[in-house]
């Protein structure tokens, strides 16, 4: 496909910061552009898999805690509604929205249905020093590896930043850059953080994704 053609499907604005990036060269660019594409794809397996595997641990702590496998429900009147949570009442806000979204879809409320409707945001605000509190510390007890000196803003910090990268992804920004220039030390950085906050969840959940991981194949095709 020749360079017009290419930039009238995809946008001007958005393939000149390609462009720019491999020194104005049009081949480059749209290559470049593709090679993004292909990385973003490699990580979308990964991220789907931190997401389940972080709410899950969370689901199972949370469970326990509160000696209730249906806390996620019950704990709207619970945790949900602690004044200290200030800006956070919007947790419960999130709850009931999935339940009236089942409900209108005639799908039974279940615990494991209000959970997967619940987005990353949801169980990062766990991490977030006010509802953290208010559930004393528990949530940082999934990271059962994690270096005695990593606390809750430090998972905090690193899950906001898995967060930022994932909604890149989404919308089909670049992750190939650095400073406006091509580099893979970006998306190989977070790499790294996912595969190390899945080790301090367990030691046995990096290998066990080898098989879907093609991140690190994919940057290095690229290099």
């Amino acid at each position: 496909m020749n360079y017009r053609k290419f930039i009238r499907f995809y946008s001007y604005q958005r393939i000149n910061k390609y462009f720019r990036a491999v020194g104005k060269n049009k081949q480059r660019a749209m290559e470049l552009y593709q090679a993004n594409l292909e990385l973003a794809q490699a990580f979308h397996p990964l991220l789907g898999s931190f997401e389940v595997i972080l709410r899950n641990q969370l689901h199972y702590a949370l469970a326990a805690h509160f000696n209730d496998k249906e806390w996620i429900i019950n704990q709207k009147n619970g945790f949900m509604q602690d004044r200290r949570l200030g800006s956070k009442y919007w947790m419960k806000g999130e709850v009931t929205k999935a339940e009236k979204k089942l409900a209108d879809n005639g799908i039974a409320i279940t615990h494991g249905r209000i959970i997967a409707e619940q987005n990353l945001g949801f169980w990062n605000s766990m991490f977030e020093k006010k509802p953290y509190a208010v559930l004393s510390g528990i949530p940082l007890s999934i990271f059962k590896n994690k270096p005695a000196n990593i606390d809750r803003t430090d998972i905090n910090k690193r899950i906001i930043e898995i967060r930022e990268f994932r909604n890149r992804i989404n919308h089909n920004e670049p992750i190939c850059f650095v400073n406006g220039r091509k580099n893979l030390s970006y998306a190989s950085g977070m790499h790294d953080k996912i595969m190390e906050l899945l080790n301090w969840i367990d030691e046995d959940l990096p290998d066990s994704l080898s098989t879907i991981d093609k991140v690190v194949d994919t940057i290095a095709k690229y290099l």
